[in-house]
């Protein structure tokens, strides 16, 4: 049986679910299966990890530790900015997704964890980092 291997892309289906098995994410919302290279670190490490060796049709459930996930939570991703230096039109809610144009020209997503009437705080980690994650993963085809 022909085996997915470093180099090759791949299609999956997956759901993933945090520590206490909640799904937070899932393929199948989607119409098609999830297509990446194997080796060009367009997913998890935990996640490619897991599908080398599978073989098209198979599936499996694998623990990704967080640091083969998104890693740990930093709080330095995580700071305060003046409520003045918001943007007028824009009514901060915690909970919102925000861009945020860095120094550098590239744009970083950053969630409101909260609001008083002088600060915003912006939190620039990923949701699931500092989470360990279970994937039940399977593998639809071996592109190439």
């Amino acid at each position: 049986m022909v085996q997915a291997k470093q180099g090759d892309t791949v299609r999956v289906h997956y759901v993933c679910h945090d520590e206490d098995g909640v799904v937070v994410d899932t393929s199948y919302a989607r119409e098609e299966p999830m297509e990446f290279t194997i080796g060009e670190g367009q997913v998890i490490p935990g996640f490619e990890e897991a599908v080398i060796g599978m073989g098209p049709g198979e599936s499996l459930t694998v623990e990704v530790p967080m640091e083969r996930a998104y890693g740990p939570r930093r709080p330095e991703l995580v700071m305060d900015v003046p409520r003045s230096s918001v943007p007028p039109d824009l009514d901060p809610e915690v909970g919102q997704i925000l861009q945020v144009r860095l120094t550098t020209g590239q744009v970083m997503l950053v969630v409101v964890t909260n609001v008083t009437d002088e600060l915003v705080t912006l939190d620039a980690n990923h949701p699931l980092a500092g989470k360990n994650l279970t994937f039940d993963i399977e593998l639809v085809e071996i592109v190439s």
